[in-house]
């Protein structure tokens, strides 16, 4: 009887086993558990920002939502917090997943798990209307001294040092207002950051500023966004990363973020997160 007893409670473990859900790690945990998954993102427009009592706006967060709520996760607690504190928060549990426009790149796979991308981006100068110091590339801040401007912690730091902009012309604020209000202010002839942000930032306002031709821009400003997990929930990443397959490029999806300028042309293509991981 005991060998018999012992028998079907080894039945019944591998049943267990079996049943038990696919993925675990701490988000997962979180939402089974009926918790709120808590979505962190700065205020960079037009792929992240708050609306009206935090409501998470912009193409990339429409993105991420889209994606929780096709795997039946509807329960989301939005976290705007600045830039800087977006991989922090997230490696302290105060976050479960982070969005913006966050590019895809070595230092930061070293610290994080990213999704597969989402969205291909290209980093541009904002400029004065005009144009009136000619900044167009990183070689022209180089050969007339000039400062630019940027969001500490953004990728564009990294490709101008590696082009030789010394980091005494480099100049690091919090985001996109601030960067606005340097190069207006004359305090750096040039911003940098990616196009579709410094677009929408010309066109709030009223034409005091402009973004240089991104076909100027070396190989190294192509880049690639994704939204950020802890490394230890890299199985819930898995699953998150098999609905963005499906939900990617779906008329849901495009309409969800055509709002925010999302179109076609910022699809990733079949660039994979391994890839950019090993070459940015």
């Amino acid at each position: 009887m005991e060998r018999i007893t012992k028998i079907f409670l080894s039945i019944g473990l591998v049943v267990v086993g079996l049943t038990a859900p696919a993925y675990t790690g701490e988000l997962a945990d979180r939402a089974a558990s009926g918790k709120t998954i808590r979505l962190g993102f700065a205020s960079e427009p037009p792929q992240a920002y708050p609306g009206e009592g935090n409501k998470p706006l912009g193409y990339v967060n429409a993105i991420a939502e889209g994606v929780l709520r096709s795997m039946g996760y509807t329960n989301i607690e939005p976290v705007v917090t600045d830039w800087g504190g977006l991989i922090p928060g997230l490696q302290a549990g105060r976050l479960d997943l982070i969005t913006g426009g966050m590019y895809i790149n070595k230092k930061r796979c070293d610290n994080i798990t990213f999704s597969e991308p989402v969205s291909k981006e290209t980093d541009v100068f904002m400029v004065k209307s005009g144009n009136p110091e000619q900044i167009t590339t990183y070689k022209d801040l180089v050969t007339k001294n000039a400062t630019m401007v940027t969001g500490a912690g953004y990728a564009g730091i990294e490709i101008a040092k590696k082009l030789g902009v010394p980091a005494s012309q480099i100049m690091e604020v919090p985001g996109g207002t601030e960067i606005l209000a340097a190069v207006i202010a004359g305090r750096a002839a040039a911003g940098v950051t990616s196009y579709t942000v410094v677009q929408d930032i010309a066109k709030k306002s009223g034409g005091k500023v402009e973004a240089t031709n991104p076909a100027l821009m070396p190989e190294e400003s192509s880049a690639w966004i994704g939204i950020g997990f802890r490394n230890s929930d890299k199985d819930f990443v898995a699953k998150f990363n098999t609905e963005l397959k499906r939900y990617l490029g779906t008329p849901e999806m495009m309409k969800a973020a055509a709002e925010d300028g999302y179109d076609e042309k910022a699809l990733p293509g079949d660039t994979t997160t391994e890839w950019v991981c090993a070459h940015r």
